[in-house]
């Protein structure tokens, strides 16, 4: 059967990944330049998973593409969010930056660090909208003593 085919012969579907980065209780949040039809939307910095790659290995070479930060991928955060009509799906992971890196936008428009209080004040891509309904129990969480 040839790689990525279901049983059924339709293909499994491309497995995008985002990372929710949370610090002092605060989730980053980056606006798209590109494509125009969600340049100005807000999104989690992540990309596709390319062949022969984990979904962690992917979000970590992503931070690093899109971010310049290395990090340690955590726990899931969400269900599977289907995309393009079942033939992608995003996947959210919880992520620490390591050794005090500082996230910089080099592929976004523009950055923003959000409290729960503030996570509707940008307009959000669909996809990432049924993980932003997940980030205030995460975020009041982070804020709370180990």
């Amino acid at each position: 059967m040839p790689h990525g085919q279901h049983v059924t012969g339709r293909p499994s579907p491309r497995v995008i990944v985002a990372a929710v980065i949370v610090t002092d209780g605060r989730v980053l949040a980056c606006e798209r330049s590109a494509p125009p039809e969600v340049a100005g939307r807000w999104e989690f910095p992540g990309g596709k998973v390319e062949p022969g790659e984990t979904d962690e290995q992917a979000l970590a070479r992503e931070c690093l593409e899109e971010l310049g930060v290395r990090v340690a991928v955590g726990a899931r955060v969400g269900p599977d969010v289907p995309l393009a009509h079942g033939r992608a799906v995003l996947r959210v992971f919880a992520v620490d930056l390591l050794e005090g890196d500082v996230p910089r936008a080099l592929e976004h428009t523009a950055m923003k660090w959000l409290t729960a209080g503030e996570l509707d004040t940008v307009p959000w891509l669909p996809a990432d909208k049924p993980i932003v309904a997940e980030l205030p129990a995460l975020l009041s969480a982070a804020d709370r003593p180990a």
